[in-house]
Parts: structure tokens; C-alpha cells; sequence
């Protein structure tokens, strides 16, 4: 009786043990904006292609909308292995003490989206990425979101229409001396925290792609809205480190070829994403929308341009010089 109750056990203990070895992978995927985005979607496609592509070893958990972390609690979270993968933007390093990221939130440095592709896709960007492997961190690709714009409440035509607002920024040198150079004051807030700001005056505009003005509702509270497209709004889909080089060999290759074909596809909809709640916001009729002349594009740059050689000391001046190179074939 013993030996059949010891043979019993073994085979429950071996089927245990097999069916744990074919538990699935999780990757807990968490980011700050909503489904309906083109980071959004693109996160919902990733888990789409990796669990067909490694046959449902691999289950990927998404949690948008900062359901799990707001925007500086996600990278520590990352870090600390409380979440797998990430696709906070770009501006989000700085803090992280990779300042060299926050060349991407330079005024008016991508004259348009063909010179911003050849530097993430190109040299630049591997280098860049290749910076955050010392701190655990893994990057994986380059996620767009298009150009900025600024809204407030009241009408921002010229430079001096800033003077004393106070405007929303994520956390980083570069946004707070773009928008100290404009004459305004910068306040570093969370995106989830953005829209009560501006509906309680705690701030009195942002700068935004029109998707994320759209999908937070912020038009509801901005009743300015000015296509400046002074700047670039991108992201970094980044993992942890550990967990990435301690996956199979067969499961990464089959995350990274999810991973191309997702980015693929968020580049393909980012575009038509911010056309579309451009014209929502039009709809909605609560924002007047205001398109700069020349002389005021002009202006702008005027304006915004010296934050190139002014953070030169914190991004370095070669960094800068290089992207220079790059984006003046597509000028």
C-alpha cells in the first residue's frame, strides 16, 4: 500500500510539475494612455502577435490608463521587476539619469517624419537605446506619436501670449526650458492628472498630439488650441532587462518579430489617429482651432531655438550635432 500510495504521489507530482512547466509566460504591459491610442492600440496588437506567434506561451497583460502606475512610478515598477514591459515617452529617461533622450523634446529638431525615422531607425537610435542596458532596461522600438500642439485658454498666437501661464510639462529640462523660453511657467504633472488640472485651473494649458487631447478630453477644458507642431511626442517600448535575457531563445525572437510587426503598425495608424481626433475636436466645437502664419511660425522658432544651445551641457553637443546631420537630408 505504501509503494502504490508513493507511485501515486510521484505521478501527481510530475503532472503538477508538467503542467507548470507549460504555464504561459505573463508580460504585464502597462502604460498611461488610453486604448483608443495609437500607443493603445499598438499595446493590444503586441499582445495580439505574441501570444499567436509563441502559440499562447505567452499571455500579455495590458493595463492602460495608468490602472496599475502613474508615469513615475512605472519605470521604478519596470526596474523592480513589479511589471515586464513599458512604453513610456521618450522625455521619461531624463529622470532616470539617460538625459541624452531628452534631445527628442527639442523645439522644432524633426522638421518632419521622414528625418525623425531616420534617426530612430538609424544609428542614433540603437545608441540611444543601447544607454539604458546599465539600468536594467531593455529597448525593444521606437513608438510614434506625431507632433505637438499647445492649448490653453486663451488664444497662443505669438511667443508673448505665454507670459505667466502656467503649462503643464512632463518631467524633463528640455520641456521646462522650451516652455521658460516662451515666458511661461512649467509645471511637472502626471498625465493622468492632467485634465482635472486643467478643468480646476491648476494649470492653464499642455501640449499635446491631438489623439491625446482627444482621448483625455481635454478639449472639454481648453478653449485654445494652436497647430504648432513645435515638437515630438514619441515613445520607447522598453522591458526589463533580467526577465528579457531569461526568456528562451525561441520565445524572444518570436516577442521581437511581434514587436516589429506591431510597430509597423503603430507607425501606419498614428498618423491617421491624430487626423481623426483632429477633426473630433473641430466637431466637438468647444476649442477654437488656430493654424500659425508664417511670420508666426517664424516667430516661434525664434523663440524656441536657443533651448538647442542651451542644453547642450545636459544632452551633449555632439548628440545634437548628429541629429543635425541626419534630419538635414529631409529638410
Amino acid at each position: 500500500m505504501k509503494f502504490k500510495a508513493l507511485v501515486v504521489a510521484f505521478a501527481a507530482a510530475a503532472s503538477f510539475n508538467a503542467a507548470w512547466a507549460q504555464a504561459p509566460i505573463v508580460i504585464k504591459f502597462s502604460h498611461v494612455v488610453a486604448t483608443d491610442t495609437p500607443k493603445g492600440r499598438a499595446a493590444d496588437r503586441f499582445k495580439e502577435l505574441a501570444e499567436k506567434m509563441t502559440k499562447g506561451r505567452v499571455k500579455v497583460e495590458v493595463y492602460p490608463n495608468s490602472q496599475l502606475y502613474k508615469d513615475k512610478e512605472e519605470m521604478e515598477a519596470l526596474q523592480l521587476g513589479a511589471v515586464q514591459m513599458l512604453a513610456p515617452s521618450l522625455a521619461k529617461f531624463g529622470p532616470l539619469g539617460v538625459k541624452e533622450f531628452e534631445v527628442f523634446d527639442l523645439p522644432y529638431i524633426f522638421p518632419n517624419k521622414t528625418s525623425l525615422y531616420a534617426v530612430t531607425e538609424g544609428p542614433v537610435g540603437k545608441s540611444l537605446m543601447q544607454k539604458l542596458e546599465p539600468k536594467g532596461i531593455t529597448g525593444l522600438a521606437y513608438w510614434d506619436n506625431g507632433f505637438k500642439d499647445m492649448s490653453a485658454n486663451k488664444p497662443l498666437h505669438e511667443p508673448a501670449d505665454f507670459r505667466g501661464l502656467k503649462m503643464r510639462i512632463q518631467a524633463s529640462k528640455v520641456l521646462d526650458a522650451q516652455m521658460r523660453a516662451l515666458g511661461a511657467n512649467p509645471q511637472v504633472l502626471a498625465f493622468s492628472e492632467v485634465y482635472q488640472a486643467l478643468q480646476t485651473g491648476v494649470v492653464d494649458g499642455t501640449e499635446n498630439p491631438p489623439s491625446n487631447m482627444y482621448t483625455q478630453k481635454m478639449h472639454e477644458v481648453q478653449k485654445h488650441l494652436t497647430l504648432s507642431n513645435h515638437g515630438y511626442l514619441g515613445y520607447a517600448v522598453i522591458v526589463n532587462k533580467k526577465f528579457w535575457d531569461g526568456l528562451p531563445a525561441d520565445i524572444r525572437a518570436a516577442l521581437e518579430q511581434a514587436m516589429r510587426d506591431a510597430t509597423t503598425y503603430e507607425k501606419a495608424i498614428a498618423q491617421r489617429d491624430n487626423d481623426e481626433a483632429l477633426a473630433a475636436i473641430r466637431k466637438a466645437g468647444k476649442t477654437t482651432i488656430y493654424e500659425l502664419t508664417p511670420k508666426q511660425q517664424a516667430d516661434w522658432r525664434k523663440a524656441l531655438l536657443p533651448v538647442h544651445k542651451q542644453m547642450e551641457g545636459r544632452i551633449g553637443k555632439d548628440l545634437i550635432q548628429a541629429i543635425y546631420k541626419e534630419t538635414a537630408k529631409y529638410q
